[in-house]
């Protein structure tokens, strides 16, 4: 079994989001050698989380003892080695970044498809499916016949949608993302933009993939996910993705094959991107963590490792 328990979970409660509550939230994963990202703000909290199995529950139970979060959901994978390599408790606006006032996902939301019946909802002919999340993650997996929004930030969906809707008035909306957050705000600003019907999958990609069995599931590809893992497959199993550490974008083994792959310096994706004075620079981050990595050592500030949590 895996060393390191992985908990991905969020909560949308009206928190008194200051820094006494940081605090106690950085004591509580510090004091059990958690690592990760918390998020914080007056609509609740979302965050990835990663420690040993003990280690995580006495911090879920410090969560759960947060007015609103007695039964906040969380949903957990493992993996082979700490995902993180750094712990962040973040004050925020917003605990995942749409950017429309007034949106609140306590007052009204879409409504939630059991992973069970997710299948039968999104192959319904008068159904389209709609994927929340940018363009990186839906690079490598999604539903079969999602309509992909090519967003590189979630701050830019409801405009996307909003012209979307235009093409198709009258389709029954079934939305999904990664973990359920995302579909929250999503599905609730649907209904502030008069939408009488529109649905979610209820626990995201990652219940889904937990939940069906491979030969019944409509997921095609892998499911990134905001940690060093990369991405995750059917059952949760860890990918075989990495990520460029320039760009930050997910790359397959047919990426590492291309010639505009160096290591540490630059991808298919970025390579023509990037100035010769910015390749130099990720070139000596890459010659530093390999000599730290030979002294047995982790260079922490060499990766630009993604944010660990779908804030944007």
């Amino acid at each position: 079994m895996s060393q390191f328990r992985v908990a991905a979970l969020y909560k949308f409660t009206p928190l008194q989001a200051d820094k006494a509550l940081q605090a106690h939230l950085l004591d509580a994963c510090q004091a059990n050698d958690v690592m990760g990202t918390l998020l914080i703000a007056s609509e609740g909290i979302n965050g990835t989380i990663a420690g040993s199995p003990d280690g995580i529950e006495a911090v879920l139970d410090t969560i759960r003892a947060l007015p609103g979060c007695a039964d906040i959901e969380h949903k957990d994978s493992y993996a082979s080695e700490q995902p993180f390599l750094r712990l962040k408790v973040r004050l925020k606006k917003e605990i995942v970044t749409l950017g429309v006032d007034g949106v609140d996902p306590t007052r009204a939301v879409g409504a939630y498809v059991d992973p069970e019946d997710w299948n039968d909802l999104i192959t319904s002919p008068d159904v389209v499916t709609i994927d929340t999340r940018n363009a990186y993650e839906v690079r490598i997996g999604q539903f079969k016949g999602a309509v992909d929004p090519q967003t590189t930030s979630f701050r830019e969906f409801p405009d996307w949608f909003r012209k979307f809707r235009e093409t198709r008035p009258n389709a029954r909306i079934a939305m999904y993302c990664t973990g359920g957050i995302r579909c929250e705000k999503s599905t609730a600003f649907a209904l502030t933009e008069g939408l009488d019907e529109v649905y979610h999958l209820k626990g995201g990609i990652l219940k889904y993939l937990e939940t069906v069995p491979e030969n019944e599931s409509l997921w095609e590809g892998d499911c990134f996910v905001f940690d060093r893992r990369v991405a995750v497959g059917h059952g949760l199993k860890e990918g075989d993705y990495t990520t460029c550490h320039a760009c930050r974008e997910p790359l397959g083994p047919e990426d590492l094959k291309s010639d505009a792959f160096t290591p540490g310096v630059s991808c298919p994706h970025c390579h023509d991107a990037r100035s010769e004075d910015q390749r130099q620079r990720y070139a000596e981050r890459q010659r530093q963590e390999a000599a730290a990595a030979a002294r047995g050592e982790r260079h922490v500030g060499a990766r630009l490792e993604p944010q660990p949590s779908p804030d944007d």
